[in-house]
């Protein structure tokens, strides 16, 4: 059985009918054919001439040959193993060994909608593929405008729900990374409450505010993002709270791709001065926060949902994992309901 028609195999992977983010845009050029693995789906990306990206599973439809190995033609690919030339919309356009073919003219080829922000590629795994896919709403500290934002992305040998476990947990912030430049102040005891929004919820400490990692935000807008604020010391320049927007896909069962976009409402001159202090002095010290994630996620043995004894700092997972499996019974449900046969004419 393919295993994103499980519960379980969506969860590993990710749920159908989301947007995610595949690589940093500068991963593909133009006249490239770039594989990867993603959301449990073979890839290839390559951009055409006019620049805009495509994402298609990477299988020729003909013998099944990787096009991945093939040849960028600018507006089309083909593949090197018979030739066999296909365009942006996964239609066979030219079969030279056997010109005039009954392959010839047919949209077979697995192609997924993608869109560009904010420096990262991103497509739209459905349940159905045929649907149009709902609308990628970026949070507005990536969206542009006042914001200024860089994007840091790694790679993580873990599952991509440890990294989430990790990103609605607050309170890890003030043990984990206690030495780091912004986050060693405030308590190390809270009381958390969870806050319903239109489209997700706030996981927030009730006695403290703007002083350490202190709450993060769920939200669901095409794709799923987690946000937060870090408090940021004068000596980090000008501008209003440190912003982190985020986005994770599986790579495959145990390792995944982390997107983590630094941010900060900063316009003008102010905004030249905090982007160079960034490069210059911060860049160095958020990795390092960062490291200290990965050291401790990729060390987390494969049963540590199996053996967990939570409380109640925890109460944000609890909620999240029961969205997940909840959801991913349901995309189960529709990706292996049988298909509708065609009525039977009465003579």
């Amino acid at each position: 059985m393919n295993p994103l028609h499980t519960p379980e195999g969506l969860l590993t992977f990710g749920l159908r009918d989301r947007w995610y983010p595949l690589c940093p845009s500068d991963h593909v050029r133009t006249g490239e054919l770039v594989r990867i693995d993603r959301a449990g789906e073979q890839l290839l990306l390559w951009r055409d001439a006019a620049g805009t990206v495509h994402v298609q599973e990477d299988r020729c439809p003909h013998r099944g040959a990787r096009l991945s190995q093939g040849v960028h033609m600018g507006d089309r690919i083909a593949c090197n193993y018979h030739g066999v030339q296909l365009d942006a919309e996964g239609t066979v356009v030219s079969v030279p060994g056997s010109p005039g073919c009954a392959l010839e003219g047919r949209r077979v080829l697995r192609t997924f909608p993608a869109e560009e922000h904010a420096g990262a590629i991103f497509a739209w795994f459905g349940v159905d593929e045929s649907a149009p896919p709902a609308p990628l709403e970026v949070p507005e500290p990536i969206a542009g405008g006042e914001w200024s934002q860089f994007l840091c992305y790694v790679e993580w040998d873990a599952p991509y729900l440890y990294s989430l476990d990790n990103l609605l947990d607050p309170m890890h912030g003030a043990f984990l990374h206690r030495n780091s430049h912004t986050m060693f102040a405030g308590k190390r005891e809270a009381v958390f409450q969870i806050r319903a929004t239109d489209k997700g919820f706030v996981f927030e400490k009730t006695d403290q505010r703007g002083v350490n990692f202190d709450w993060v935000e769920l939200t669901h807008g095409g794709a799923d993002w987690v946000t937060l604020d870090i408090p940021y010391p004068d000596t980090a320049g000008p501008g209003g709270p440190f912003s982190i927007v985020a986005g994770l896909c599986a790579i495959s069962e145990n390792r995944h791709a982390g997107f983590f976009w630094r941010c900060r409402k900063v316009s003008g001159w102010e905004r030249d001065s905090w982007r160079f202090l960034y490069r210059n002095r911060l860049e160095a010290r958020h990795y390092a926060v960062l490291e200290q994630d990965r050291e401790m996620a990729e060390a987390m043995p494969a049963d540590a949902w199996d053996r967990e004894n939570l409380y109640q700092h925890d109460i944000a997972l609890v909620r999240m994992r029961r969205l997940l499996k909840a959801e991913a019974a349901k995309q189960v449900a529709r990706l292996t309901e049988p298909a509708t046969a065609p009525p039977v004419p009465v003579a």
